[in-house]
């Protein structure tokens, strides 16, 4: 039986970053947007990409194989069988940027959707999806652990870790029919040690246990900052959240983390949903230009100091252009949290 968390090194570390590029990729900082997924995947500069990263001085990545764009930025034998051929990137990408962020001393999360509700029929139809009142999906659990399992093999220990999205819209990770272990067996098979976390909606729906029994770190979406205090929830008048003395607690093998956006929110040229109600509003940017910093360094130091005083990790998430860039607001004012941690 496990004693402790998988995702200790956590703590140990400052923070992480996290981008949301979704093959093939959000809107561009230079001409126009590229659809072909092989050309926008072939353009990522990877370099620009490695130095801002870099310059952050982040301890880790949480970069997106995919979503719901029906494209992934890997290659994938399994999809290629159930789905046919042209979803999935000819270039590795996700391979490139792991072996580069493990060469810098630092630590790989890979990111996928836990389902497919959002996705296509196609996709759908692949997998084997359907939502039948009462069923477990018990086909759509093997082939979908089957998909992510040649991942893991692929990255092997180049893998720390996967941050699996969309357990809040499939009620069926709400109950006993979620088969856990098929999950967890899939995503360790090149790596024993991979940390885990399921997103459940997490801090910013009220939420302070795992999901699933047996995962490594808090999915820990936030969605808000005031004065350095994540908001509890979604409603204005939500409540103000420290970790410390916060009642559920998870449990010793699962660890205290927040996943904030600090600029866009979760992916450039996204703002807040008014259902979200925002204290902020997040203009649309210019063509070819960042969302700017939504916080106060100060208060991203705040928020760092309460999850560390509880053993846990902090990630921000920031906007990324389509060719690889980030924000140079936004990496400037990381770069400066970081010296200010020591």
């Amino acid at each position: 039986m496990e004693t402790e968390s998988k995702a200790k090194w956590m703590h140990s570390g400052k923070f992480g970053l996290m981008v949301h590029w979704l093959a093939p990729g959000p809107p561009p900082q230079y001409g126009p947007q590229v659809a072909d997924v092989n050309r926008a995947v072939d353009a990522f500069d990877l370099d620009r990409f490695l130095e801002d990263f870099r310059r952050t001085q982040a301890d880790w990545l949480i970069f997106t194989i995919g979503q719901n764009t029906g494209y992934y930025a890997s290659p994938n034998t399994v999809l290629d069988r159930l789905a046919g051929s042209g979803r999935c990137s000819q270039r590795d990408l996700v391979m490139e940027i792991a072996k580069r962020v493990k060469a810098l001393g630092c630590r790989f999360i890979a990111y996928l959707p836990c389902e497919v509700a959002g996705q296509s029929d196609q996709i759908k139809h692949a997998f084997g999806w359907e939502t039948k009142e009462g069923t477990g999906q018990e086909e759509f659990q093997r082939r979908y652990t089957e998909f992510v399992r040649e991942y893991s093999l692929r990255l092997g220990t180049l893998l720390d870790g996967w941050w699996f999205d969309g357990a809040y819209t499939w009620p069926l990770f709400h109950s006993s029919l979620i088969n856990g272990d098929l999950f967890f067996d899939a995503a360790r098979a090149g790596n024993p040690n991979s940390a885990i976390a399921f997103n459940d909606g997490s801090l910013c729906c009220g939420y302070s246990r795992p999901v699933v029994a047996g995962q490594d770190y808090l999915a820990g979406e936030a969605e808000v900052l005031v004065n350095g205090k994540i908001r509890y929830g979604r409603l204005k008048e939500s409540p103000l959240f420290v970790p410390a003395g916060h009642l559920p607690q998870p449990p010793p093998t699962c660890i205290w983390h927040a996943l904030l956006p600090i600029d866009c929110m979760w992916a450039h040229g996204h703002g807040f949903e008014p259902w979200q109600n925002s204290p902020y509003h997040i203009a649309s940017p210019e063509p070819g230009t960042m969302e700017r910093p939504l916080y106060r360094t100060s208060d991203l130091q705040v928020l760092l100091q309460d999850f560390k005083s509880v053993g846990g990790g902090v990630t921000f998430n920031v906007g990324i252009f389509q060719e690889g860039g980030l924000g140079a607001q936004t990496v400037d004012q990381l770069g400066e949290l970081s010296s200010r941690w020591g």
